[in-house]
């Protein structure tokens, strides 16, 4: 089972996630949800959507997968880079986003680093993966996914989204963000919807959801959070159901499938040779 620990192995927290980005001509949307397993019997929640903003210039969305104890200590050494003066590097001195994430990168590997004989000895893979997204200045607005070895890719013009964790499940209702050139309110719906298809085939992913929308040039990031039993999320279930079998009722029989009719057998009458 995903995200489980094998035997005699030390779990420090395996976020078992599914977290999104995509990135639109008018902004960014970020979802993530908040479920971290760490045994059979130890199932939380932990916020793995973070915002900083440490400059009236900029400001940044971090999301991570991977394990919860690394993952918050490369949050804690991002938060005191921030307030320590006289850092050489923060998320308040890099001037690009690449250069952001390449920081982050460095930080994440110092922390693996910094436990790797502890976590090799217990046989716990200490690492994490992050998605950084955001905007500095005047430069457009980027999403980048950060792997533990410290280096990134960005989206691109085809693919204009990044997702870590249990990805496979939700990825094709971003396809479908892409093809119909969703606007912010629109991708949101569909970074629920694709959320929603993730926790339906996997429990190991599940509400609260957080949700981020970010313009651009805005400096500023619109935040909620779904709880299970919101109303919202309780009424895109319903209709998600109810059109679902609405599209199943509009598809053609099995038996007028030209494909299927030209591939039948040839029946022959009782008798014939």
């Amino acid at each position: 089972m995903p995200g489980l620990p094998r035997a005699g192995q030390q779990n420090q927290g395996v976020a078992v996630t599914y977290c999104l980005a995509i990135r639109l001509n008018d902004g960014l949307v970020f979802m993530s949800d908040t479920r971290t397993n760490a045994g059979l019997d130890n199932i939380s929640t932990y916020r793995k959507l973070h915002v900083f903003t440490p400059g009236p210039d900029r400001t940044f969305v971090l999301q991570s997968a991977g394990n919860l104890a690394t993952t918050q200590e490369v949050l804690d050494r991002l938060a005191h880079d921030l307030q320590a003066p006289g850092t050489a590097e923060s998320l308040a001195t890099v001037t690009t986003m690449y250069e952001a994430a390449l920081y982050v990168g460095r930080v994440s590997r110092i922390v693996v680093d910094a436990h790797r004989a502890g976590l090799m000895s217990s046989g716990a893979d200490g690492t994490a993966t992050f998605i950084l997204g955001g905007q500095i200045g005047d430069a457009a607005a980027d999403i980048l996914l950060i792997y533990p070895e410290g280096n990134y890719i960005r989206a691109s013009d085809d693919r204009p989204f990044l997702q870590i964790g249990e990805s496979k499940y939700g990825k094709f209702m971003l396809d479908i963000a892409v093809r119909a050139h969703a606007n912010l309110a629109v991708a949101a719906k569909i970074a629920l919807a694709s959320m929603m298809s993730t926790a339906r085939a996997n429990l190991s992913v599940g509400p609260p959801y957080d949700l981020a929308i970010y313009r651009n040039g805005s400096a500023h990031l619109d935040e909620f959070r779904i709880t299970e039993d919101s109303v919202i999320l309780e009424r895109l279930r319903e209709l998600w159901e109810k059109h679902i079998m609405a599209a199943l009722h509009e598809l053609p029989a099995v038996t007028d499938l030209d494909e299927l009719v030209a591939g039948a057998p040839t029946h022959h009458s009782p008798g014939s040779s």
